[in-house]
């Protein structure tokens, strides 16, 4: 805590110096959204180069001055949390003063310019977000203030711990860990009770793009327990770009790589390949939009699909085809084909990516 105080107070020293100096302050921060400043490393994903595009917050122009004023603010926020080892949610942040901040997402953008800034990780910020994910399976752990968390399957999942950093004592016998995209797939696995039937596993979902803590989860795991990771996802270009952001991390997020990616992660399924393979039906697939077409586009120029040649195929295979499934069309083979024939067959059998 005592690194972090010392950042925020040498921020608050160069804007009274430049005051002091009858100059406008200025905070200068990494260019976050600038793909130039990206760099691809097969070990970490996508991350920041140390010597990247930066861009101003001036306080003395009329479109960044009322921005300036804000990230002072969240600034003197976090000192005093920090200082009182207090901490709140981006939501507490946003509703202390609604009117000032106008949207979470103004709140939301500042706190990751803020930690890029000062470099440091967002929870060390005393800053939490609010999760979405759900875990289940094989694991139990013990939370920062000492509740026990089993998350042994159930008919129902855990939702994912707002404080991933804090938890302890982890204990798993699963053999693999399955990334669920949607919330829809992964409680229809739930039902059919897919964590013990099979062999022990731990199922994670981010219910579509992962929050931070869902990320910070998965990778948690990989550390603890080094087992396989396999993700399902549609076989669209949304899924394929959800698969990436656990892998390789997003251009957003990229100064906290290391905390966050995973890039031993698998794509089990649902394959474009599937589709022919398992004699899909053409009228149970979903045209392409312009909107696919575009993303599937951009994916396809992305750094580490140059390294991935299995995974260019694939790519191709859905770009020739412009049709699209849900992990669902399984249904239209039979209603449990998912957990009692697709999965078991991918996994015992080595078919994935």
């Amino acid at each position: 805590s005592s690194e972090v105080l010392e950042a925020i107070e040498n921020v608050i020293q160069d804007v009274l110096k430049s005051l002091a100096q009858k100059k406008a302050p200025v905070l200068t921060l990494a260019n976050r959204s600038d793909w130039r400043n990206i760099e691809f490393k097969d070990s970490v994903g996508l991350q920041m180069m140390p010597h990247c595009t930066t861009k101003q917050i001036r306080s003395d122009c009329p479109r960044s001055a009322p921005k300036f004023a804000l990230m002072l603010k969240i600034l003197s926020m976090i000192y005093k949390m920090v200082q009182s080892n207090t901490y709140a949610t981006k939501r507490d942040i946003y509703y202390s003063d609604t009117l000032l901040f106008g949207s979470q997402s103004v709140v939301d953008n500042i706190i990751n310019d803020i930690s890029c800034m000062l470099k440091i990780p967002r929870r060390s910020l005393h800053i939490l977000s609010t999760t979405k994910g759900f875990v289940a399976g094989n694991l139990s752990y013990t939370e920062e203030d000492g509740t026990k968390v089993n998350c042994t399957c159930g008919a129902t999942a855990v939702t994912v711990p707002s404080n991933v950093q804090g938890i302890k004592n982890l204990i798993s016998h699963a053999k693999f860990m399955l990334i669920v995209e949607k919330d829809a797939t992964f409680q229809r696995l739930l039902d059919d009770d897919f964590c013990n039937k099979l062999s022990p596993c731990i199922m994670i979902t981010g219910r579509g793009i992962p929050d931070l803590n869902t990320r910070l989860l998965v990778r948690k795991l990989w550390d603890s327990f080094k087992i396989p990771i396999f993700t399902l996802m549609d076989a669209d270009p949304h899924g394929v770009e959800i698969m990436c952001v656990y892998k390789y991390g997003s251009v957003s997020m990229s100064f906290e790589a290391h905390h966050l990616t995973v890039p031993s992660i698998k794509w089990l399924g649902l394959l474009p390949s599937d589709l022919e393979r398992l004699n899909i039906r053409k009228d149970v697939l979903i045209p392409f939009t312009k909107q696919d077409q575009n993303k599937l586009a951009s994916i396809q120029k992305r750094p580490y699909i140059a390294c991935q040649p299995m995974w260019k195929k694939e790519l191709e295979i859905m770009a020739a085809s412009k049709l699209k499934a849900e992990i669902q069309v399984l249904t239209s083979l039979s209603s449990d084909y998912l957990s009692r024939v697709y999965l078991p067959n991918k996994l015992q059998f080595g078919g994935w990516l």
